[in-house]
């Protein structure tokens, strides 16, 4: 049986300087985890215009359901202005009140997340408190054995504490990166270098696994006193948009199949290379992956 997940959230136009890419980090952790063998969803809002329409195509050609894809007949589909720094590393400016901002509780989404193995949601998608109250309900309609990933995505200034924390509280499993924990450990009075304040992260909000990735000096996976670190892949990176949704991804794919901490580690970080060799979040992927996260190794 194909394990499912859900991605909740923003689905928007990356508008990069080479083009427009169909991003937002739930579409893009969906998409990662549907060519990793996954049955993949994304509960999204969009708006009936152009860049909509386009969109659903996309999401037609990945074989995503249309029927978790909500349409606002009066707010724009989401963009975001990306900047890219010359390592390659991107900037975003967002749209304000996309449509993607007024997501509702439908028979399909709760359909949608009480089926799942893994809920993925983040902090951008919840900048409005009606979407806050959404993401919440859509979370605890899930099964209590699914994954419920916090993936973070801190972006300009749509987060608090309470916010932040909140959503901790509800989380198993936390992907970020080492700026975000900076703000973290600000936020939660964190002490000590970056392993010790991921321990004190893990132990106050009771998550399963913390994975933290750290651009050119790697990543690290964190799970009940066990660590894996990895260093950086020595890639010719052309941008790094989507590569921590793709690490989620794997990530999450990896707990689902029980596999082990090291392994999950190294197709993760691999996976991530691999997209920041290519443009855009969400690259056409070797069928590799996919059997390295299926075939227990």
């Amino acid at each position: 049986m194909s394990l499912k997940v859900v991605g909740i959230g923003e689905a928007l136009w990356d508008l990069l300087p080479a083009g427009p890419q169909l991003g937002g980090a739930p579409a893009n952790f969906a998409y990662h985890a549907k060519n990793l063998g996954a049955q993949a969803k994304v509960i999204t809002r969009i708006g009936d215009d152009d860049m909509g329409r386009e969109l659903l195509r996309h999401f037609n050609r990945w074989g995503f359901d249309a029927a978790t894809v909500q349409m606002d007949p009066s707010r724009p589909t989401g963009s975001a202005s990306v900047v890219l720094t010359p390592d390659g590393t991107p900037h975003f400016t967002i749209a304000a009140d996309a449509a993607w901002d007024h997501l509702t509780v439908t028979e399909a989404a709760l359909r949608a997340v009480r089926e799942a193995n893994a809920v993925c949601f983040g902090s951008l998608a919840q900048r409005s408190a009606g979407n806050a109250s959404a993401i919440r309900q859509l979370l605890a309609a899930a099964p209590d054995a699914a994954l419920k990933i916090f993936d973070i995505n801190l972006r300009q200034n749509f987060y608090g504490q309470e916010l932040i924390g909140q959503s901790l509280a509800l989380a198993d499993v936390l992907k970020l990166n080492d700026q975000e924990l900076v703000v973290l450990a600000k936020m939660f009075t964190l002490s000590g270098p970056p392993r010790q304040q991921v321990v004190q992260l893990a132990g106050r909000f009771d998550l399963q696994l913390i994975a933290l990735t750290r651009g050119g000096n790697g990543s690290l996976l964190y799970q009940a006193g066990a660590w894996s670190e990895r260093a950086a892949q020595p890639v010719g990176i052309v941008d790094t948009v989507g590569a921590g949704d793709s690490f989620t991804a794997a990530v999450a794919m990896g707990l689902l199949n029980h596999l082990r901490l090291e392994h999950i580690h190294q197709v993760a970080s691999d996976l991530a290379s691999y997209v920041c060799a290519c443009a855009g979040a969400t690259p056409a992927l070797p069928d590799h992956f996919r059997k390295e996260l299926v075939e227990q190794i």
